[in-house]
């Protein structure tokens, strides 16, 4: 049993299917390009288990591989593919607003769980920022497309800045939500007092062992206190914080959602983060989005303005006032109304 997971009867579980540990659950083979393979469908709660994050709705859910793991989605409507990453301690249910509001707009709407998180594999490595990118343009590939209009919400918005750089041709238009661009943020965490304060969580994330029982215990209640405290003048819905407090109980997202999170701070001195930040110096070169709430205490949004130094393209910076860390929830309509027209102008 992981050391930071209570006995099996306590805990849910993403779905029925093979463990996602990184052992039998993990799809071997499929790399950033490959074809779909549907290796799921809709999972349903095996007897005793409490969790399943594949909710119902208007939307489908599946399984498909990429970049050798695989990856849970949730998916609605037709048109120009629009991927929705999300960021931490959520999984793809943060863009349930977004998913019906692009449907609508005649878009491919498809939320994606990250890999460690909700109901995608749990591989024992792989959660350094490169291949955390390479998973999110996998998926593009693999649903069966050239490009896409990507998406991102802070650690997801992180990567979204990664893959604009790395694949390029694979990026229609970038929206990063909540997200400095990577070396903005190694910079502050190296220099601003300020900033390395508000990431005090990531700082505590860098222990072994105690963080994860720590974001287990008493159903997730340290999640639900991470999001209260991180929203602006609106705060969560009960029902998505209750939601997301179940879902870092899953076995092993607990370790697994934080270790890029142990990546970015481990690897400031040592050579593969002095390259990262050095290949990160490349240009964007889609059209960007950036979102970013002025009352987010997480991103401080002197650390995110500036973003558009790092873009040779067309640039976009919206400050939503009194908006937190999470403006796709805190303020979906607002949101889903800048995203829509930026993507709108961006179609082709």
């Amino acid at each position: 049993m992981p050391l930071d997971q209570k006995p099996a009867s306590a805990q849910p579980s993403a779905d029925s299917g093979p463990d996602r540990t990184g052992g039998q659950g993990a799809v071997d083979g499929a790399a950033d390009g490959a074809t779909a393979v549907v290796v799921g469908g809709t999972a349903a709660s095996a007897p005793g288990h409490a969790w399943d994050v594949r909710q119902a709705g208007p939307w489908t859910h599946r399984d498909l591989a990429a970049n050798g793991a695989r990856f849970h989605i949730a998916e609605l409507g037709k048109g120009p593919l629009v991927l929705l990453v999300h960021g931490w301690p959520e999984y793809w249910w943060a863009w349930r607003h977004q998913l019906t509001a692009l449907a609508e707009a005649g878009y491919r709407a498809v939320a994606v769980d990250l890999r460690g998180v909700g109901g995608s594999d749990r591989t024992p490595r792989g959660y350094d920022p490169g291949n955390l990118a390479l998973d999110i343009t996998g998926v593009i590939r693999s649903l069966g497309e050239r490009r896409a209009h990507l998406v991102g919400h802070a650690s997801g918005g992180t990567l979204s800045w990664v893959a604009a750089v790395m694949r390029p041709s694979v990026i229609q238009s970038l929206t990063v939500v909540s997200a400095a661009h990577p070396r903005d943020l190694r910079r502050a965490l190296l220099t601003d007092r300020r900033q390395m304060a508000a990431f005090d969580h990531v700082l505590g994330f860098q222990r072994p062992w105690i963080p994860e029982r720590r974001l287990v215990a008493d159903d997730g209640e340290l999640v639900g206190r991470y999001l209260d405290a991180w929203t602006g003048r609106n705060q969560l819905d009960r029902a998505a914080v209750a939601a997301y407090r179940q879902a870092i109980q899953i076995p092993s997202t607990a370790h697994c959602s934080i270790e890029p999170y142990r990546w970015l701070l481990r690897s400031m001195a040592r050579p593969d983060g002095i390259q990262f930040a050095r290949r990160m110096k490349k240009p964007v070169t889609a059209p960007t989005l950036h979102v970013q709430g002025a009352a987010d205490p997480v991103l401080l949004s002197h650390t995110a303005l500036g973003g558009g130094e790092y873009v040779a393209a067309p640039y976009r910076w919206r400050l939503l006032p009194g908006i937190g860390h999470f403006p796709h929830e805190e303020a979906p309509e607002e949101f889903t109304s800048e995203l829509l027209d930026w993507i709108g102008r961006h179609k082709d």
